[in-house]
């Protein structure tokens, strides 16, 4: 039996000396963190730990970990989680028609009669389809994104805290991979439900609030040069009043971004009440949320 092993690993990208070094790095990609999120991101490098990011949905909690792939120079292998989310569907799983290709291959040549080559041959790593746990561990160093962890069952978080004590995979047929250098791992939550406290410990710990107004607006800035200074305050204060509301589903930062690129797009100069009217189908995207604004004094909210 072979034993498979991670490739070697690749020269690391300089590490950020500190907290503010990976803050300005992280800003030079475009997303801009507060202080507390680049200190954990930043121990989380320097300690080797999952950084577990919880908050509500558009905050950018995907975003960082995509940011955080730019700035070390590292790939980033994406594991999105759902209800009924197995290990086998995150782990690897093997290409059965391949391997029926090499069995016809292997009788067509007159091979068939070793039974036990034909077998062992089955069971090779290039009939093995890696899925993004075991990439990420293989392709040493790495960012692993484990996305919305609450949509996964109890099972699967079981799975992953023994995971990510290790970061080690056996696979019976060909033997064990472990990764050399431990993936920098990200987990996002929705909170659409608790995660266990086993798996948290594991990890650092940070709860992404929606951004104060000035650094939406730079936000808005940095990711959509073109919209204007005003357009982008305009847009960065009514998504802040949209938030105060009791919607289904307050606009984060992706939804105001949407909003301000559809304003652009229209040629749009201000946010005005009948020019918000129109173009609400790119920050709500619920129809009870629609029809409350729609309800209320829009003048008083996009005035």
């Amino acid at each position: 039996m072979s034993q498979p092993t991670a490739a070697p690993p690749r020269p690391a990208a300089p590490a950020p000396a500190d907290p503010r070094e990976l803050s300005a790095a992280l800003e030079a990609t475009g997303y801009l963190p507060d202080e507390g999120l680049a200190t954990a991101a930043y121990l989380a490098l320097a300690m080797h730990r999952p950084l577990f990011l919880e908050g509500e949905a558009g905050v950018g909690k995907t975003a960082l970990a995509h940011a955080l792939a730019q700035v070390t120079g590292r790939p980033m292998y994406r594991l999105q989680c759902y209800e009924g989310l197995e290990a086998s569907q995150a782990l690897y799983d093997w290409d059965f028609g391949r391997q029926l290709l090499h069995l016809r291959a292997a009788e067509a040549a007159g091979q068939g009669g070793d039974t036990a080559t034909l077998e062992s041959g089955l069971y090779d790593r290039r009939f093995l389809l890696a899925r993004p746990l075991l990439q990420a561990l293989e392709d040493a160093p790495s960012v692993l994104l484990v996305d919305e962890v609450d949509r996964a069952d109890d099972e699967f978080e079981a799975f992953l805290l023994e995971l990510l004590s290790d970061f080690t995979i056996s696979i019976p047929e060909l033997g064990t991979v472990r990764a050399e250098v431990p993936p920098l791992v990200v987990l996002t939550s929705n909170r659409t439900r608790e995660v266990h406290d086993a798996l948290k410990r594991r990890c650092l710990y940070h709860w992404l609030e929606h951004p104060d107004f000035e650094r939406e607006v730079a936000i808005l800035r940095s990711r959509l040069p073109q919209v204007t200074e005003d357009l982008a305050r305009q847009v960065a204060r009514a998504t802040a009043k949209l938030r105060s509301l009791d919607l289904l589903k307050p606009p984060g930062i992706a939804e105001a971004m949407d909003w301000a690129t559809a304003l652009h797009t229209l040629g749009a100069r201000e946010l005005d009440p009948d020019t918000a009217a129109r173009t609400l189908g790119a920050v709500l995207k619920y129809r009870e949320d629609t029809d409350r604004v729609h309800a209320l004094t829009r003048g008083a909210l996009f005035g």
